[in-house]
């Protein structure tokens, strides 16, 4: 089933506004002809077809929608069922109300790449939903890629090989090195972190300087259970060294182990992956990537199976909210 994606009804519903978009750019824009749109009943209305259109599609953008944390979580309520906490973090976000968070907390002049939300757990999310409270003043994008074209745009074999081994992700967590394994695992209780490694499958390592380390073997692909299609689905080349700038790279080297680098990945045999392999990653991400400009009261709904996504840098504020639902992939 690797032909083009179908392009949805132009009618969301009965619901006033038209939807337009491509199978190019896995995003479906709705335009409601109103200001002051009830997004809840709205989304609670229209559950069904907007389902049907995240799994073709991939993302719906709904203009003038959800302007702050509670618009936000009653939809992604309604839309995807309970709310998931974000746990065995990657990076550093804050809670803004139950479990709407900040999109993550990194430097206004840095670029988030692109990526599949939690692919490097067993626990990833199944829908993602964004409101744009402030946009940036210039910038700050949120740029998507179709996950099933990237596996379109990368060579068979290197396709094949990751299909076959899969990835092994490493992490090694201390103080004053990103996360620690206290602000990753959001507990203070080594017990707690040590189930939540059973249950999901993680190798861990306890360091004497009150250090972690954790290795798990997780898919770099995943079949969609609607279409049948396959989906590039991992963070290989976000955790992989050439990720880093080289000279941060260098540095890194110099003072860490390969097992003590604050993380990492191979391929599932245990090989290392070549920079070269990662190149090509992100050339086909590249390939594939679709950004529009935030409004205020932007609302974003990914199936976090099929689109990718990033942050590009900006200037000015920028508040982008992110709310979870469908823990691993349970069914709809």
């Amino acid at each position: 089933m690797n032909g083009p994606v179908p392009a949805p009804p132009a009618v969301l519903g009965d619901c006033r506004g038209r939807l337009d978009g491509t199978s190019l750019t896995a995003l479906a824009v709705y335009e409601p002809e109103t200001d002051d749109l009830d997004a809840q009943r709205w989304a609670t209305e229209h559950r069904t077809r907007l389902m049907e259109i995240l799994a073709v599609h991939g993302a719906v953008l709904v203009r003038r929608a959800a302007y702050d944390a509670a618009t936000l979580n009653a939809v992604a309520e309604a839309v995807g069922g309970e709310l998931l906490t974000y746990t065995e973090r990657s990076t550093p976000r804050s809670k803004v109300s139950g479990n709407v968070y900040t999109s993550t907390e990194y430097p206004a002049n840095q670029t988030i790449v692109q990526h599949n939300e939690s692919a490097y757990s067993a626990a990833y999310p199944r829908w993602l939903f964004f409101a744009s409270v402030v946009p940036a003043e210039t910038g700050g994008e949120t740029p998507l890629a179709d996950s099933r074209s990237v596996v379109d745009e990368l060579p068979a074999g290197l396709v094949a090989r990751f299909r076959e081994n899969g990835i092994v992700y490493t992490r090694a967590f201390r103080e004053g090195m990103g996360l620690t394994w206290q602000e990753s695992f959001q507990t203070e209780d080594r017990r707690q972190v040590e189930a939540y490694c059973r249950t999901n499958g993680i190798e861990y390592t306890w360091t004497d300087d009150d250090g972690l380390r954790t290795r798990h073997h997780r898919p770099a692909l995943v079949t969609d259970p609607v279409s049948g299609r396959e989906s590039w689905f991992n963070q290989a080349h976000l955790f992989h060294p050439s990720n880093l700038p080289p000279a941060t790279r260098e540095a890194l080297g110099e003072m860490f182990d390969e097992e003590d680098m604050p993380r990492s990945a191979y391929y599932g045999d245990g090989t290392p992956i070549a920079d070269e392999d990662m190149d090509l990653v992100r050339a086909a991400l590249d390939k594939c990537v679709h950004a529009f400009p935030w409004e205020r009261g932007d609302l974003l709904m990914v199936n976090n199976l099929l689109v990718s996504h990033g942050r590009r840098p900006y200037t000015g504020q920028r508040q982008t909210l992110v709310a979870m639902a469908g823990k691993g992939g349970d069914a709809l």
